[in-house]
């Protein structure tokens, strides 16, 4: 009878072992740890990975730190950990997490290419805050010859390979191969219907492209966009001179100013279209899709002026001869005087 009791008792302590080392086993591989919300979770090449342990441990990402931090030993993340963009899903094991990180499943990111961009420096600054690669190796690809020759690009018309959209990509894609990817959808966006387009005006695609960001520094106001794109066309028809504010600004290249005066249109620049017949050489700015087909679909009129409307709505009063022209800017330059004015008493 002893010997029955001190077996089953030992049979039950066995038992109890088991089922504890087994509970702790399935707690530590298989039992879903991570929280009811997705998280993001960015991984630097260069990052200690003690650092990044004790950082993912206090985002609150795992419901239980211990056995997770216990299974990356076991499992022996350390070595394999692989830099990336993650995005941990509700209800993962501690074993799926790890391997996500070990083998760098990553999840592609949203990369909005904006518009309204003007210099390298800044593209590189905003794809450097967006991106793995920090601004100067994004710098080091914008300034990159034999690239820019391959991509069938120069100096002045390299932002051109941006069409502001929304892209997928890795947050790990590298300067040179975002730039290639860049291209691509450069090529799907020019297809032969904008291309045709092109041609049908007389415009390359580089100087399409210069005109839009011209357009686009004239007037957001998207239903104007393709009468704006017209009063330049006829300009360069009859090849006067385009005058356009916007490049003169480009040229100055000086923070604060936003008016042009007189005195600014002395400067000797290619980019000053008050001094130089044509096009710039390249765009001022990186322009939406709006504006670039607003210069492919450009109505036809025979404006050759226009003025901001004495509203102040963003929106412009066209004209045809100089004359009316100097009508409508009298008519704004009095609103503008009115307004100051009446500022000024307040």
């Amino acid at each position: 009878m002893k010997k029955s009791l001190k077996f089953i008792i030992a049979a039950l302590l066995l038992l109890t072992a088991v089922s504890v080392f087994a509970y702790r086993y399935y707690s530590t591989y298989y039992k879903p740890n991570s929280v009811k919300n997705d998280a993001d979770i960015y991984v630097y090449a260069d990052e200690d990975y003690d650092n990044f342990l004790a950082s993912f441990l206090k985002s609150g990402v795992v419901k239980d730190r211990r056995t997770f931090a216990y299974a990356a030993y076991k499992l022996d993340l350390a070595p394999v950990l692989q830099a990336g963009h993650y995005n941990i899903k509700p209800g993962l094991t501690n074993k799926e997490i790890i391997r996500i990180f070990a083998n760098g499943y990553q999840t592609p990111i949203k990369l909005q290419v904006k518009g309204y961009i003007r210099t390298p420096e800044n593209m590189a600054s905003y794809l450097g805050k967006q991106l793995h690669a920090d601004s100067s190796a994004f710098m080091a690809a914008l300034n990159d010859k034999a690239l820019m020759d391959s991509l069938g690009f120069k100096k002045e018309t390299y932002l051109s390979v941006f069409i502001p959209d929304t892209y997928e990509v890795w947050w790990t894609i590298t300067p040179d191969d975002l730039i290639k990817r860049m291209k691509k959808e450069y090529d799907a966006f020019w297809n032969e219907s904008r291309t045709a387009k092109a041609k049908a005006i007389g415009l390359t695609k580089d100087e399409v492209m210069t005109l839009a960001s011209i357009v686009i520094e004239e007037t957001k106001y998207e239903p104007e966009m393709p009468t704006v794109a017209g009063v330049y066309i006829n300009r360069l028809k009859k090849g006067m001179l385009l005058q356009a504010d916007p490049t003169v600004l480009y040229a100055l290249n000086e923070e604060g100013v936003t008016r042009v005066l007189n005195k600014h249109l002395e400067i000797d620049s290619p980019y000053n279209t008050y001094r130089y017949p044509g096009l710039p050489p390249g765009p001022i700015t990186i322009a939406p899709k709006a504006a670039i087909d607003a210069v492919l679909n450009y109505q036809h009129h025979n404006y050759l002026y226009f003025c901001a409307k004495d509203t102040f709505d963003g929106q412009h009063n066209f004209a045809v001869t100089y004359t009316d022209h100097l009508k409508n800017a009298r008519a704004y330059q009095r609103a503008l005087s009115a307004r100051a004015s009446s500022r000024a008493t307040l």
